[in-house]
Formats: C-alpha cells, sequence, structure tokens
C-alpha cells in the first residue's frame, strides 16, 4: 500500500528511529509535544492552534500521532473542554520539562546575535505569580540580554516610560492610555487581616499607599456609599499598608487573588460598597526589534492566558 506523501512526513517527522545494537531507540517530536502542552493549557485544539500559529488540522494530526505512538489516550474530548488524562497528565510533566529544556539550549547556541539590556516595569502587586516565569523565559531565549525589573507605582511607572526610562511597562488603570493594550480586567477586592474585624468597625479604617492608584476611586465608593472612613496610615510604602492591614488596624482594596501575606478578603456579608475593578494594561516603546517582540508576546501570554502557556511561545528569531 502507498502512504499518502502528508501522512509519510508527519510519521517520519514524529519520530528519528535509529538501531543500536539491535534495539530501536524512539524519540519524541518537540513539536508534538509543544502542541499537547499548548491544547492541555488552553482547554482546546481552537485556541492553541492560535497561539501556535497552526491550523487546528496540523495541532489535531500532532496529537493523533502522538497518541498512537505511545498507544495511550492523552485527553479526554468528552467534555466540552479539553482535559489530560491520567497519562496524559504525566506526559505533560515530562514534556514541560523537555520544552523548557530545548528552550534553554536553543537560546544558549542561537541568541548571541541579542545583546544590551531592557527594562520591565511593574507594579509590585501585580508581580507574582506571572513575572517569575517570565524573567525566566526571556534569559532563557536571550541569554546575553540583561532585563532589568522595576517595581513602582503605576503613575510613576507612566512617568518613566514617557521619559523612555522603560522599555515596557504594565499599568494597573481604569483605562489605557495612549498606546496602551489591555490584556484582562480584574474585579478589586476588600481585603483584611486573616480573620480579623477591622472592617466591622465605623468608621470604617482603611489604609493607602498615598501613591496607590486605587485610592482615589474606592473612597469615592465610600462617601457614595455614605459610609463613614478614616485613613489609619500616610506612607508611600507599599509594606507599611500590609503591616497595618495584616495586623487588622485597617483594610484596603487590592486585585482579587493578589492581596498581600497574612490578609484575605473580607467576608461576603460585610455590607462594604464594591471597590469596583481595574484594567491590567501593557505599553512597550515603539522599537521595532525581536526582543521587545519577544517580551510582548510573553507578558501577553503570561497575564491572558496563564504562566503555563509560556511553554506554548516560540522563540522569536530575527
Amino acid at each position: 500500500m502507498v502512504m499518502p506523501i502528508c501522512d509519510l512526513f508527519v510519521k517520519r517527522m514524529f519520530f528519528i528511529d535509529s538501531i543500536t545494537d539491535g534495539d530501536m531507540i524512539r524519540n519524541l517530536d518537540l513539536t508534538a509535544l509543544r502542541s499537547f502542552v499548548a491544547v492541555a493549557d488552553m482547554g482546546g485544539v481552537t485556541k492553541a492552534a492560535g497561539v501556535l500559529h497552526l491550523t487546528q488540522s496540523a495541532v489535531s494530526m500532532q496529537l493523533k500521532r502522538l497518541e498512537e505512538a505511545l498507544d495511550v489516550q492523552l485527553l479526554d474530548r468528552a467534555n466540552r473542554s479539553v482535559t489530560p488524562t491520567a497519562e496524559g497528565e504525566q506526559l505533560l510533566s515530562y514534556a514541560r520539562k523537555m520544552l523548557a529544556l530545548n528552550d534553554e539550549v536553543w537560546g544558549r547556541l542561537t541568541a548571541q546575535e541579542f545583546e544590551g539590556e531592557i527594562t520591565l516595569g511593574v507594579p509590585h502587586d501585580i508581580i507574582y505569580p506571572y513575572i517569575p516565569p517570565i524573567l525566566r523565559k526571556f534569559a532563557q531565549d536571550f541569554p546575553r540580554m540583561k532585563i532589568k525589573l522595576l517595581s513602582a507605582p503605576t503613575t510613576e511607572l507612566r512617568d518613566l516610560f514617557g521619559k523612555g526610562a522603560c522599555d515596557a511597562i504594565l499599568t494597573t488603570e481604569d483605562q489605557p492610555g495612549p498606546g496602551g493594550e489591555v490584556l484582562v480586567e480584574l474585579p478589586l477586592v476588600w481585603v483584611g487581616a486573616e480573620g480579623g474585624n477591622a472592617w466591622k468597625q465605623r468608621p470604617l479604617p482603611v489604609a493607602f499607599c498615598s501613591r496607590c492608584i486605587f485610592r482615589t476611586g474606592v473612597l469615592r465608593r465610600l462617601e457614595a456609599a455614605q459610609m463613614d472612613w478614616q485613613m489609619v496610615i500616610e506612607s508611600e510604602l507599599d509594606n507599611a499598608v500590609e503591616a497595618v492591614v495584616s495586623a487588622d488596624l485597617a483594610v484596603h482594596a487590592a486585585i482579587k487573588g493578589f492581596q498581600g501575606p497574612q490578609s484575605a478578603p473580607v467576608p461576603d456579608q460585610s455590607a462594604l460598597p464594591s471597590p469596583g475593578s481595574t484594567q491590567i494594561i501593557l505599553y512597550v516603546q515603539p522599537n521595532k526589534d525581536v526582543v521587545h517582540d519577544a517580551l510582548k508576546e510573553m507578558v501577553r501570554a503570561a497575564y491572558v492566558h496563564g504562566t503555563g502557556h509560556l511553554a506554548g511561545v516560540e522563540r522569536l528569531t530575527a
């Protein structure tokens, strides 16, 4: 039987077979593994194909060949969202390690043409958990580039970006400024000490850094709800505010899921007015080069899709 050329190509692409002492050694194809990781992270073939810049049929073919070669079902397609099976979860762990090592080797051996420094500015309250994987991925892809992380409030970062002191910044704002790209909108929540009672007091004790971008809007919402409040701290330092809140001396507003140490969202029955929401916005200097484009894609992938999606970001080349 004559095998179609396209099937033959995929078959040969998936495994590289070699004979050593009569035993066949088979090597997994990293392109297929990258597609598998992307599908697992994105929950479906359609979204994975979009971020990988492949057709859905190409991704599906890679997944099929992967399952046939290993003789296991890797994905559960019974539900609306595609999820890994038990065997798929096991492969997923190995696949992430293999892709990370591949990308590190590739970066070390091919990125020598990129040298210099790039500065990324981020407010302290949205650094974790997204920025560390971005820094790691960037260092792997561009080992001769130095990436500098600058943490400051949104207003200061906008000023530094306008002066050209930052190559890229992330901000938390109600609306984007000129050139800003909205990555995601997230709700704000009231935060107090774990098991604390400060939210029950009236006037409501509140604590905000003097440069906090949320301060003015949240206080206006309290006044609109005719709720008396008092500021219990005046400081430019975020860790001072976190100390007061964790000591159960005050409450403040933070992005949901990004509260400080030893603190937690106040109970739903607190009857406090909604503190509103904020947008995470990306600004990148208009430098049309590979390094800036790569950093932009890494930030988008992390904040829009989650850190696990970074494994699916191909290294960009000139």
